[in-house]
């Protein structure tokens, strides 16, 4: 029997706090929360209106995955507690199977941890036009979607639903948490994408970028909060038919990207409504993003 899809949750007996572009988030006490990940997607910042089914399910996976197996690195967020500590309703317990977690409340950073090993996207406009990406030099004669001599750290400023992010240099990150701490959070940055690339090159993947978020808790301790290494946050690649100097497929949200711009869309919402075949072609992409990587 297939999953149920959700594209929002109205959990009874929790208090609903937060809705993120995927993310529904209840409070359960004042130290832990419930993250339900949902089918929902988002593109250019703005949310669709058709659910891409599993998705929340793989994402919720692939997160778990990678915390589990990064905790040497950096703590995260997850408190081990069951979902069904509490959600008593047993209709919405199935509902919140495979996709929900139990997270301790942290002091969230107002900035995301971008790490670029691969010139593709705006990295790759930056560098045509100035020769740098977010502006750090790189040398002449670089491919699209070239891998990069050394990952870039390239932090920006988190939006609101329906405004974009803006990249923004190291020390402007520095001004905005304090140089300690802007340290931290971009060697924990290239320390879990140096760590995730190697495990998913030998998986048949390649790891172009991706975003984290962190967080501090009472002590100010640096922890991974939020989604890891999913195909939301990051680029995937198969390794197996990539060459540089051309934009290579991906096991990401970057096909909904493509088939966006080839309409006649501002990016703004209210987003255009996919075709089943879009729907069903991005969902069979995210199972085999968590198949490879998990398997």
């Amino acid at each position: 029997m297939p999953a149920p899809v959700v594209y929002r949750t109205e959990l009874t007996g929790l208090t609903r706090i937060h809705e993120g572009k995927v993310r529904d988030i209840y409070a359960v006490d004042d130290d832990t929360m419930l993250i339900v990940t949902t089918d929902r997607l988002s593109a250019f910042d703005v949310v669709l209106p058709d659910p891409i089914p599993d998705k929340g399910r793989v994402l919720n996976g692939i997160s778990n995955f990678w915390f589990a197996r990064t905790r040497q690195l950096v703590p995260n967020h997850l408190t081990g507690r069951e979902p069904a500590e509490v959600v008593r309703d047993e209709g919405e317990r199935a509902l919140l199977a495979g996709r929900a977690v139990i997270v301790r409340r942290l002091k969230a950073l107002p900035v995301e941890a971008v790490v670029r090993g691969y010139l593709i996207g705006s990295g790759w406009k930056d560098y045509q036009a100035s020769g740098r990406v977010c502006g750090i030099a790189l040398p002449a004669g670089l491919k699209l979607a070239g891998r990069l001599p050394q990952p870039l750290f390239t932090p920006a400023t988190k939006a609101q639903i329906g405004a974009h992010d803006e990249n923004i240099g190291f020390e402007e990150m520095a001004a905005l948490i304090g140089p300690q701490l802007a340290a931290a959070v971009r060697d924990a940055a290239l320390a879990l994408y140096g760590f995730a690339a190697e495990h998913a090159r030998s998986r048949g993947i390649i790891i172009a970028d991706t975003k984290f978020e962190f967080g501090v808790d009472s002590q100010g301790r640096l922890t991974l909060i939020d989604e890891v290494l999913t195909p939301d946050s990051s680029r995937f690649w198969p390794a197996d038919s990539y060459r540089a100097g051309v934009s290579p497929p991906s096991f990401d949200k970057q096909f909904v990207r493509d088939y966006l711009e080839t309409l006649d869309w501002n990016k703004r919402a209210p987003g255009p409504k996919l075709p089943p075949e879009i729907i069903a072609r991005t969902s069979d992409k995210y199972r085999e993003a968590l198949a490879r990587l998990t398997a």
